[in-house]
């Protein structure tokens, strides 16, 4: 089995990308759902999230408050730190117990969706990494106004990311994702035919 990273800056359309490897066969294991899965009602994430950062964090339901934790932890990077020391190990082993269904399967190819892969996870045990890229600029726009962030928070939410000038230069395959829907589908194709040439 070929374990692809996919990754990308926030508002690169990197989810947009995995909807569509999916749909060529990938078997896709997403950090973000991890993410959610072990932050979720009742878990032993969420219980050392509220430990850590404070009962402010849980809305009346019990959930977490994402929003009112990013604006904390998008603000202060040390915050950010204590957060991912909860967080990141439980995701590693939420998502190395579905890569290892996968392989279980014989799934051809399983693409890891991780936003912070270079920042947080590298790329240790992978065949290749594909980088979601959009420059800067476009980066901001999308998320001013397509997700209804402030400039300030669209730089705060970039800015807690490696510069995607930087991941562009570590990948080992690009997505450009500037053009219309079916550009970004040409360059999901070229890619993935490039790392499936060999299966």
């Amino acid at each position: 089995m070929k374990v692809i990273g996919l990754t990308g800056g926030i508002g690169t359309g990197k989810s947009t990308v995995a909807g569509m490897l999916r749909q060529l066969g990938a078997t896709v294991i997403d950090a973000d759902r991890a993410t959610r899965e072990v932050q979720a009602r009742g878990s032993e994430g969420l219980r050392r999230i509220v430990e850590e950062f404070g009962p402010e964090t849980l809305k009346p339901d019990g959930e977490l408050d994402r929003e009112r934790l990013g604006a904390l932890v998008f603000r202060d990077r040390e915050a950010r730190e204590r957060l991912n020391r909860i967080v990141h190990p439980l995701v590693r082993t939420w998502m190395a117990k579905r890569l290892a269904e996968a392989h279980e399967r014989g799934d051809r190819v399983a693409v890891l969706d991780i936003p912070l892969l270079f920042e947080t996870r590298g790329t240790a045990g992978l065949d290749s990494v594909i980088l979601v890229y959009a420059p800067e600029e476009v980066q901001l726009h999308r998320l001013v106004h397509l997700r209804g962030m402030t400039e300030d928070q669209a730089r705060e939410r970039i800015a807690a990311q490696l510069p995607i000038e930087e991941k562009r230069r570590m990948a080992d395959h690009v997505i450009l994702n500037t053009g219309t829907m079916d550009d970004l589908r040409a360059e999901v194709q070229r890619v993935w035919q490039a790392v499936t040439a060999d299966l």
